[in-house]
């Protein structure tokens, strides 16, 4: 795996002496990578990423994985809010939802998959520590977006991810529970739920009724977490 060096301004240092335990993924929601680093590498943006993987599988490095690079903002997960600090934040080049869906290319989802193995292993993260922007800024966010292939990657041991057709039986208090233990915030719920779906259950819509597909999956993953 190599790398092109494209040092960006935009860092400072992690606070608290918290270790690196997340990958966050994010898609870029630009036309081309070029005008993606443009932007993760100017100064008045105030934005940043320590890679960028372009379409074709090239990965950008442009924060030092040492410094706190500067693609979270507002966050929590866990009990924690300043994710920046604990985190190693990758920007994967991709328009994002709209009038067309953009796939993201086998070579780019390759590369990212590489990319964050390396990182998982240097860092002893485990599959539960890949989460996607829309996880960690629930309401906010909505990168790496619904097209997002998460199973593939999660074939791979980078992330978690369920499959099955079991049909729990429903209850709302467990569901906020299992949200809870996974390490989402819950302020708000139902935004909550529907931040979840768009990782783990895109196949039912965010504001839909609390489904059985919905319980089943939140129920397995909160229980394989607080396995780890």
């Amino acid at each position: 795996m190599t790398f092109r060096h494209h040092p960006s301004p935009n860092f400072g240092p992690r606070k608290g002496g918290d270790r690196i335990s997340l990958v966050i993924l994010h898609y870029t929601g630009m036309e081309t990578a070029a005008a993606a680093l443009d932007r993760l590498c100017d100064p008045s943006a105030e934005v940043s990423a320590h890679y960028l993987v372009d379409t074709d599988g090239e990965i950008w490095s442009l924060v030092d994985e040492s410094q706190r690079a500067w693609h979270a903002g507002l966050s929590y997960w866990a009990g924690e809010t300043d994710i920046n600090s604990r985190s190693i934040g990758i920007e994967i080049q991709n328009q994002g939802p709209g009038l067309e869906t953009h796939p993201f290319p086998r070579p780019q989802m390759d590369a990212v998959s590489l990319l964050c193995q390396d990182v998982m292993l240097r860092h002893r993260i485990g599959p539960a520590g890949v989460l996607g922007h829309s996880d960690i800024s629930v309401g906010r966010k909505v990168d790496p977006g619904p097209e997002f292939p998460w199973a593939r990657l999660a074939a791979d041991g980078v992330g978690f991810w369920v499959d099955g057709a079991a049909r729990p039986e429903l209850d709302e208090d467990r569901a906020l529970a299992a949200l809870r233990a996974i390490g989402y915030a819950l302020d708000a719920p139902m935004t909550t739920l529907a931040a979840f779906r768009l990782h783990w259950v895109p196949e039912v819509a965010g504001d839909a009724p609390l489904d059985p597909l919905t319980m089943y999956r939140l129920q397995t993953l909160a229980a394989r977490m607080s396995g780890l």
